[in-house]
């Protein structure tokens, strides 16, 4: 089987982390026999529209290039111009491009782009009503591509490396961020529940923390995470929720908002704590002073991420869905 990703976002070397989740979900697919190709902004001119903020991030700090979104939808359609059993389109923007090539598809929704859809619910239902299957990461996902019009939609979930040891973490127990550094992802709660907690931030973005050691080559990231006593995830929206589950996986609770994706894989009070963000504090400060806590929830946590989340999971889960697509 050849399949063809259509994707508005994948890494452009080992150290991007832009659309890495899309990249592991080729990596499984092809650790299965399938052929993949991949076209993305990086394949034609994107006019920068692409990359940097994201498609949506860049429109908004430079509104004018609205007008070359149709040039954009252009190149990528003629880009995408290849044979193929299957295309699997991630994000409703690639899409668009795939219900007009003629091949059968399936299309993945995302957080940023189901939000968006709310806007334009017609548009949305054209792309996933046309879909051999409609992909979601999570259950809070699948729900709202229901919503916006999908018939039916398997969920497949995003897989995590799950390393074979972990160290035990760094004295003093700190409690890490990792993330953009914007309003969704909920840094400013962070910065007020962590005041004078002893913390770390890794990320950037359009909100300025002096103190964040920057982005992080996601190839690096493993060592922040098992540094830290406690991860906090105090995100506003979240569909999928991918630094909650990297941290499960190197066996650190998890302090998360009860929003979207995270609530598929916090379990209050088994794998770490679900909180709304006035609770953001008082949580953090009871895992950080409670050791034999946070080795019980990170034990649970690290044993759900390599039952639900291995590489061998979401690789069969994703073969399965092609072979339903194209049968």
């Amino acid at each position: 089987m050849k399949v063809l990703v259509l994707t508005t976002s994948y890494p452009r070397d080992v150290n991007d982390p832009a659309g890495r989740f899309v990249a592991d979900a080729v990596e499984a697919a092809r650790s299965r026999g399938v052929e993949v190709e991949v076209v993305s902004p990086a394949s034609f001119r994107h006019f920068g529209i692409a990359y940097g903020h994201g498609i949506v991030g860049n429109l908004r700090v430079r509104p004018w290039l609205l007008v070359l979104v149709p040039s954009l939808f252009w190149n990528f359609r003629r880009a995408a111009r290849r044979e193929a059993d299957l295309i699997h389109a991630h994000w409703l923007f690639a899409g668009a491009v795939a219900a007009t090539l003629g091949k059968p598809y399936v299309v993945q929704v995302w957080g940023t782009d189901v939000e968006l859809a709310r806007r334009a619910p017609w548009a949305a239902r054209w792309i996933l009503r046309r879909a051999r299957l409609v992909l979601a990461a999570s259950s809070f996902l699948a729900q709202e591509a229901r919503r916006l019009g999908a018939r039916e939609v398997r969920i497949v979930p995003s897989a995590v490396a799950v390393p074979e040891t972990v160290a035990e973490p760094e004295e003093p127990p700190h409690v890490l961020y990792v993330g953009r550094l914007s309003p969704e992802k909920g840094i400013e709660d962070f910065l007020a529940a962590t005041d004078g907690l002893p913390r770390v931030i890794v990320g950037a973005g359009p909100v300025q923390v002096p103190e964040s050691v920057g982005a992080v080559a996601p190839r690096e990231l493993g060592r922040y995470y098992e540094r830290a006593a406690v991860v906090c995830v105090p995100s506003r929206r979240e569909g999928y929720g991918m630094v909650a589950r990297e941290a499960m996986a190197y066996g650190r609770p998890v302090v998360a908002t009860p929003v979207g994706g995270l609530v598929d894989a916090v379990e209050d009070g088994a794998t770490g704590l679900l909180v709304a963000p006035p609770g953001l504090r008082g949580a953090i400060e009871r895992l950080l002073t409670d050791p034999d806590l946070r080795r019980r929830l990170g034990a649970a946590a690290r044993e759900k991420a390599r039952r639900e989340w291995s590489r061998d999971a979401s690789a069969d889960a994703l073969a399965a869905v092609y072979d339903a697509s194209v049968a």
